[in-house]
């Protein structure tokens, strides 16, 4: 249990770890690709662990040092297996999401499997849209949700429609494998595309390998068949979502954080947008060539909708807490299949500190101006809860959080990095 001591003006400089949406993509595109890439600044967590020991099962070599790790791809090549092999992917569903499609290009059994949460987490509408592009898939136990049975033998490829409103991954599932399908792929996606951000990154990272995407906006994506993946030396920038949690420090004490490895004005991370909800609370941001500085100012609640960064829900709803009126969140229903039922653990874990949140179908309203009482909380095995319970904890005395080392998700060092803003 961690136990986290209030600090009453926070003045630091934090260096952040690489992207854990970037490394994942880029193990995969480089997992694919023809010759030896080297991806640096790598993030070593637990879920860009899971993406390594799966890519692994492909006959993809993985080798590292340091914050190096050199990757000897496929070219899209996969041995054929006899035996069927089950793939544990823990609680990750990016990894899961993503490999889903990666799988089905090989050749052979698989069983695509993770933690009890994550059997909770649907994968139905990327299961359908295998099985239209040729794809022998299956959910094993409950119709729409994992585990997921592939009897894999390619990708015949072709057009398919899918909604936009579930998940962003499913359509970025999909294009990473699409230069392998045997036809490409054509993706036509209804109705509101959710976190759209992610897609751009899956896009530019493809790019990065060699790879473009034909693509309207958010309505039409297409990818072309018959070129592979070239490896490449990609160094991956740090992670925004990461280095929220402590711009969301200088916001709540009045003080002022300095994060390194951040690139503001290049990055296509979505969650680099809490940086203006920022300003319009009343904080003052320096943006520079790789650092952002965030000072602290008088804080005013604020609507918003964050359907672009749901990430960013939980930091959000930590720095509201201690603004002037309510903040209302909105069009975030899809928090409810993270790794926790997000909208459900902060309303109930800010309520055992005090704050009276409300819950809505589809977002959050925190009201401002209250006084949060120390207790022990739950982050709900939920990397992202920990360490927006954390930013609380700046501003009030006993706040304990149980299971603290899930933080190893995204970011193994946080505490470490957080117990210096003391200091």
């Amino acid at each position: 249990m961690k136990e986290v001591k209030p600090v009453a003006r926070v003045a630091a400089t934090v260096s952040i770890p690489g992207s854990k949406s970037v490394t994942h993509r880029a193990l995969i595109v480089a997992g694919l690709a023809e010759g030896e890439s080297h991806l640096r600044e790598f993030l070593d967590c637990e879920d860009t662990v899971y993406t390594m020991l799966a890519l692994r099962h492909l006959g993809v070599h993985l080798s590292g040092a340091g914050d190096t790790v050199t990757v000897r791809g496929t070219g899209g090549m996969f041995a054929a297996r006899e035996e069927a092999k089950e793939i544990f992917l823990g609680n990750s569903g990016t990894s899961f999401r993503l490999l889903l499609a990666v799988f089905a290009l090989a050749r052979g059994r698989f069983r695509l499997s993770g933690t009890p949460r994550m059997h909770r987490r649907p994968v139905g509408e990327l299961v359908a849209a295998l099985k239209s592009l040729g794809v022998d898939a299956s959910c094993t136990e409950a119709e729409g949700f994992p585990p997921v049975a592939l009897r894999a033998s390619g990708i015949r490829g072709g057009m398919v429609q899918m909604a936009g409103s579930r998940s962003s991954q499913f359509i970025s599932a999909l294009l990473l494998a699409g230069p392998y399908a045997e036809k490409g792929i054509e993706i036509e996606v209804t109705g509101n595309l959710v976190s759209r951000p992610y897609v751009d990154l899956t896009v530019e990272a493809m790019e990065r390998f060699g790879i473009s995407v034909v693509r309207e906006g958010y309505r039409y994506f297409r990818v072309i068949p018959g070129r592979a993946y070239q490896a490449r030396d990609y160094t991956i920038e740090g992670d925004v979502s990461s280095a929220s949690y402590f711009w969301a420090a200088a916001a709540v004490t009045g003080g002022s954080v300095t994060t390194t490895n951040v690139y503001p004005d290049a990055t296509r991370q979505g969650d680099i947008g809490l940086l203006s909800i920022l300003e319009q609370m009343g904080c003052t941001i320096e943006r520079g060539p790789d650092r952002v500085v965030v000072r602290g100012g008088r804080l005013s609640g604020i609507e918003v909708d964050m359907g672009s960064m749901p990430d960013m829900v939980p930091t959000l709803a930590a720095i509201a807490a201690f603004a002037d009126g309510d903040t209302a969140i909105r069009n975030v229903a899809h928090l409810r299949d993270k790794e926790s039922d997000r909208l459900r653990a902060v309303a109930l874990e800010w309520r055992r500190l005090g704050i009276p949140v409300k819950e809505l179908a589809d977002g959050l309203v925190i009201p401002g101006g209250t006084r949060p009482s120390g207790a022990v909380v739950d982050p709900h095995d939920d990397h992202r809860l920990a360490m927006a319970l954390a930013v609380l904890g700046l501003r009030t005395p006993g706040v304990k959080i149980r299971d603290e080392q899930c933080v190893s998700k995204s970011f193994p060092d946080f505490w470490k990095q957080w117990d210096r803003l003391g200091t």
